[in-house]
């Protein structure tokens, strides 16, 4: 592996996505995949798997950094410890057709996927999804772990919690705040007064 091989934890949908986006941001050249399917799963998206999550830690000396990319947020978070406690460096992955605020705080370990906005002084916590064409406007806060799903839209100064989970095309309105651990359905809309 070269020196700029990303590790990525979780094989599926959402580590093919996040491998590409990695990829297409130039500061990756190289993949190498981590999944509990290896060894009966050796290759996805054009990329080996090379290990199982247990022995992530060998792999410390040939990558540059890892990114635990997996929807389901509570293992996620497993993955991150795994990454950690394995001495990799956690790093963020932002698709390169992203925009994401200057002024923007992303913590560590976040994928930021294509045609998604991060605006002014959002701040996006430590292992987050925000997925495609997702939207967290100015002033809006998405917790550790939480994940967006595709086309969510969050209006200014919305609060999301650690862990909750937004599925695909929720929208929330001005002054929503979200509680840990939410889960809302598709298609949801949220507004200050309740669920519409």
């Amino acid at each position: 592996m070269s020196e700029r091989t990303l590790v990525i934890i979780g094989a599926g949908g959402h580590g093919k996505a996040v491998a590409e986006a990695a990829l297409l941001s130039g500061e990756w050249q190289q993949i190498a995949f981590v999944d509990d399917r290896w060894p009966a799963l050796s290759e996805t998206f054009g990329w080996p798997v090379v290990s199982d999550v247990a022995g992530v830690a060998a792999l410390a000396i040939h990558a540059v950094g890892a990114i635990a990319a997996v929807g389901n947020n509570a293992v996620r978070e497993q993955w991150v410890k795994a990454i950690r406690a394995a001495g990799l460096p956690l790093v963020t992955v932002v698709h390169p057709r992203a925009c994401v605020s200057a002024a923007a705080t992303i913590g560590t370990g976040t994928a930021i996927m294509a045609l998604a906005m991060v605006g002014v002084d959002a701040v996006i916590g430590e292992g987050a999804i925000v997925n495609a064409h997702a939207t967290v406007d100015h002033d809006a806060s998405l917790g550790d772990f939480a994940h967006l799903g595709v086309g969510v839209q969050l209006a200014g100064g919305v609060k999301i919690g650690a862990w909750a989970w937004l599925q695909a095309g929720c929208s929330a309105g001005y002054r929503v705040v979200v509680a840990d651990g939410v889960v809302c359905a598709p298609g949801t809309v949220l507004q200050a007064d309740g669920l519409v």
